[in-house]
């Protein structure tokens, strides 16, 4: 489980076909510290650690990513130089910043306005149509990983501002309209509209 909260950007060093998509994450984080086997959530895919180290440019891990989540997430656009938000899984005891996030990416959005707004910046998204009764305003989704909370919801569209420190400490600065972006919809959302459909 995560958090939505991001803890550090990481940089795609190699990317390298073998059945599944291998790829070297360059990071901050200490290797060392980082078991094999452990999942860290690279844009808000949960990803599990296949092998890590450290070399003359820095830490790095390794991660392969199957074929089902390429074709489900937005993954497929990392290239080599590609900037990524990591977060490591959330432990007994850490804070909870942002709100319950599982890294099972239900979807992909579409970025269609970036405006300022402010110190902020104003970002309007396409969901699918599947997934768009399941955000609700001032309900919480996760954006490449990162926990945000909806402003306001027009059908399969909704907007989110974002603060100038979420966009200095995540990949968000760098963000364009026309990039598609990770979307996992809230987990308690998810139950509500279950629960809704139940018959009485």
């Amino acid at each position: 489980m995560f958090t939505g909260i991001i803890t550090d950007i990481g940089t795609i060093r190699t990317l390298e076909r073998r059945g599944d998509l291998r790829a070297r994450i360059g990071t901050r984080y200490d290797a060392g510290g980082i078991d094999i086997g452990a999942s860290i959530a690279c844009d808000g895919c949960c990803l599990t650690v296949v092998d890590r180290g450290a070399d003359t440019e820095g830490h790095w891990f390794d991660v392969d990513v199957s074929a089902e989540s390429l074709s489900k997430t937005a993954l497929d656009r990392w290239q080599t130089g590609s900037r990524v938000n990591l977060e490591r899984s959330l432990r007994v005891g850490d804070e909870l910043g942002g709100h319950i996030v599982s890294g099972h990416v239900d979807g992909t959005a579409e970025i269609l306005s970036i405006i300022p707004d402010g110190d902020s910046v104003r970002y309007v998204f396409a969901a699918p149509d599947a997934l768009a009764r399941f955000i609700a305003p001032k309900g919480s989704v996760a954006l490449n990983g990162t926990s945000l909370t909806v402003n306001e919801v027009d059908g399969a569209t909704f907007g989110i501002n974002l603060i100038p420190h979420t966009q200095s400490v995540t990949t968000w600065g760098t963000a364009a309209p026309g990039d598609r972006v990770n979307l996992e919809i809230d987990t308690l959302a998810r139950y509500v509209a279950r629960l809704a459909e139940m018959p009485g």
